[in-house]
């Protein structure tokens, strides 16, 4: 049974570090993909010139990918510092206020139907050892967990993943005219949006159909915005 508990407890790990992974791929690799997508429809129909809608695009797209890695970097950054200034005021408590704070190991135990004597066991096992005790806290009264990897490591994925999906509505503008090429811009980028939509609800939680949807709702979204602002300009400026 023990070591039941601890492969599962391993595995549930290794789906929490997967899930965490996942997240931070979609979360630069969408942001790059709509906002290029958007830039790219937007030049392309106001400028009708291939040559300018890649030079902007790609601008556009390390533009982004550099925004995204820092935003990244610094909000994991400052979620990190966070959690260690909560773990440094709680071992503080810990030493100076040990029966405040058995008390309220007292009173989560209490909330979850413990009682009597196997209530009392809990308290006193777990407040035998500080590290463990204070684990506890952090977990069950501050719902705080220790990031597993470092924020530069976080910024490093979600920057490139930036850079991947900021490529894909500007490869059509290398192979097609630019009329063509539009479209197939907004279509494969529609797609992709989905399938990636659909993907995370199946590795994750949700419908897949229903995730992909949305993913798929906001590129276009995007497009049309990109593509009417485009067409306002092209109009305006000339």
């Amino acid at each position: 049974m023990a070591r039941q508990a601890v492969i599962r407890k391993h595995r549930e790990r290794q789906m929490n570090y997967f899930g965490s992974r996942l997240r931070d791929f979609i979360l630069g690799w969408q942001d790059g993909l709509v906002n290029v997508l958007g830039i790219t429809l937007g030049v392309a129909v106001a400028t009708n010139e291939v040559r300018i809608v890649i030079i902007a695009a790609i601008a556009a797209a390390f533009a982004e990918s550099v925004s995204m890695a820092a935003v990244a970097y610094t909000s994991f950054k400052a979620e990190r510092e966070f959690y260690l200034s909560e773990v440094a005021r709680e071992k503080d408590e810990i030493k100076t206020m040990p029966t405040a704070e058995k008390k309220e190991i007292y009173d989560i135990y209490y909330k979850f139907g413990f009682r009597g004597s196997l209530l009392q066991k809990i308290v006193r096992r777990i407040t035998s050892n500080k590290r463990r005790w204070l684990a506890v806290m952090m977990q069950q009264e501050l719902k705080l967990y220790p990031q597993r990897v470092s924020p530069a490591n976080i910024a490093a994925v979600v920057g490139i993943s930036a850079i991947v999906g900021s490529f894909i509505p500007i490869v059509p503008f290398f192979l097609l005219p630019i009329k063509s090429a539009l479209w197939a811009a907004l279509i494969i980028s529609t797609a992709v949006l989905f399938f990636v939509g659909a993907y995370k609800a199946k590795t994750t939680v949700g419908n897949p159909w229903k995730s992909g949807a949305e993913m798929a709702a906001i590129g276009m979204l995007a497009a049309l915005i990109g593509y009417g602002i485009g067409a306002i300009l092209g109009i305006a400026i000339v």
